[in-house]
């Protein structure tokens, strides 16, 4: 129901990314007059340069693969190429139609939207371009950029924004980085036929996840032949006629057509406008905010990668939509950010559910830890080597299944509903109950019976 009084909105949404666009078009349903304003397009970082566009180019790059694969179980198929520049032309109409959809979603909903900057110049203002705003409540939900280290010639480095704009595909790519985007990205242009090399300062990639998992995945890489250079930092960048020579701590030096940067991503706050109203941040730039995503500022809230401690397009959606319930519904929450599922999708892509080994020893004590490595029946005819790996962390004392890992095909698919197993609390002895779908991957879950020495 609407409260605007003395105020222009109900609620002034800035950044129309999946949280942002929830938030106001949910708000709306439920009654509130609702304003929005975006300076670039609308569907934020998942629609128009991450999730989607990205997941386009993962299922392009496994087309070779599986052509490969396809000879040795009789067909006749010949590989004759990639054509970058088609791939970039229906993916990009792809996100354009995406992007229409939530101006639509927007307007069916009779959310006003804004082209423009919107700017904090007051507790209850918002001002876009020329004109200024009111509202009883402002979301600030602008998502995050790539970070750029200070490296001489960085800006000579793209990142994932970059990689889309590309007219032409890459012959040879550095990837920087070791975090998801880096790896994914990785394994896509690697997929395509791009010569790609990652270049890592630790000790394996993906750090923050379950580290024997992690490993697996990077052997599992490697064996692709990709160079995968761990403990390796780059310390000049230099353009070279078409080519940038690229010089590592170690006194090597290398050329590439490509320095691509993925070393992680910041809240996207500059010029925002949170001097003006002194609204908290954390050291790294992320809005502080309490468990109802309000800042300091009683009227000012945060929500997505801007101020949640995790960058994903679905939580982002959850507290856009707890917020308008509460705000406009009378609905209280509390967000539950355990257990939530991720995946990373390399080849083979990488998910799980629930906290790495580590974090489980540290939460639980002593674990069981139960684990699967096998080589996919879709392999068996081929000279493939790709193998699947999967683990489970059970907690001894109560049975309970804490975890979920795996490395493989489809493997994120598998992670997906074992999540929902996990939310409703399930036990060791639920999965040692349930009959298994044979011959398939997933049924290794419910035949996990000797723990891992």
């Amino acid at each position: 129901m609407s409260t605007t009084t003395k105020y222009d909105y109900d609620l002034f949404v800035i950044g129309a990314g999946s949280g942002g666009v929830r938030a106001a078009r949910w708000s709306a349903g439920l009654g509130a007059k609702v304003g929005i304003a975006e300076e670039y397009r609308y569907g934020g970082t998942c629609v128009i340069r991450g999730c989607v566009p990205k997941k386009l180019m993962v299922y392009a790059s496994e087309f070779a693969s599986d052509m490969k694969y396809a000879k040795d179980y009789g067909w006749n198929v010949e590989n004759s190429g990639f054509n970058w520049s088609h791939l970039k032309t229906i993916r990009d109409n792809e996100v354009q139609r995406l992007s229409d959809i939530y101006v639509s979603l927007l307007e069916n909903k009779t959310v006003e939207h804004f082209e423009g900057k919107g700017v904090i110049t007051g507790p209850n203002e918002v001002t876009v371009g020329d004109k200024k705003f009111t509202a009883e409540r402002i979301l600030i939900a602008t998502g995050a950029r790539p970070f750029f280290p200070d490296v001489p010639g960085i800006e000579h480095a793209i990142s994932s924004n970059e990689i889309f704009e590309r007219e032409t595909q890459p012959k040879s790519v550095l990837m920087v980085g070791g975090g998801f985007i880096a790896v994914e990205f990785l394994c896509i242009l690697h997929g395509l036929g791009t010569k790609a090399d990652l270049s890592y300062r630790g000790e394996r990639i993906l750090k923050s996840f379950d580290s024997e998992t992690a490993c697996f995945l990077q052997e599992e890489i490697k064996k692709k032949g990709i160079n995968v250079m761990t403990h390796s930092n780059i310390t000049k960048i230099e353009k070279n006629s078409e080519m940038y020579s690229v010089t590592f701590d170690d006194g090597s030096v290398k050329e590439y057509e490509v320095v691509f940067y993925a070393t992680g991503r910041i809240p996207n706050t500059q010029g925002l406008g949170l001097d003006n109203v002194a609204i908290e941040t954390h050291k790294n730039g992320r809005i502080k905010v309490n468990e109802k995503f309000q800042t300091n500022i009683p009227s000012i809230y945060a929500v997505g990668d801007v101020s949640s401690p995790m960058q994903l397009t679905p939580v982002a959606l959850e507290e856009g939509t707890h917020l308008a319930e509460y705000w406009f519904n009378g609905k209280d929450f509390k967000m539950d950010y355990k257990l939530i599922p991720s995946a990373v999708f390399t080849s083979p892509p990488l998910s799980f559910v629930g906290p790495s080994e580590d974090e489980a020893k540290e939460l639980y004590g002593e674990v069981d830890v139960y684990t699967s490595n096998f080589r996919a029946m879709k392999y068996t005819l081929t000279e493939g080597q790709e193998r699947t790996f999967l683990k489970m962390i059970v907690n001894p004392k109560t049975d309970e299944v804490l975890a979920l890992h795996g490395v493989g095909k489809d493997v994120p698919e598998m992670i997906q509903l074992g999540a929902v197993a996990l939310k409703a609390g399930a036990k060791k002895a639920d999965f040692d109950a349930t009959i298994g779908i044979h011959p398939t991957s997933a049924e290794e879950f419910v035949t996990l019976r000797t723990k891992r020495d």
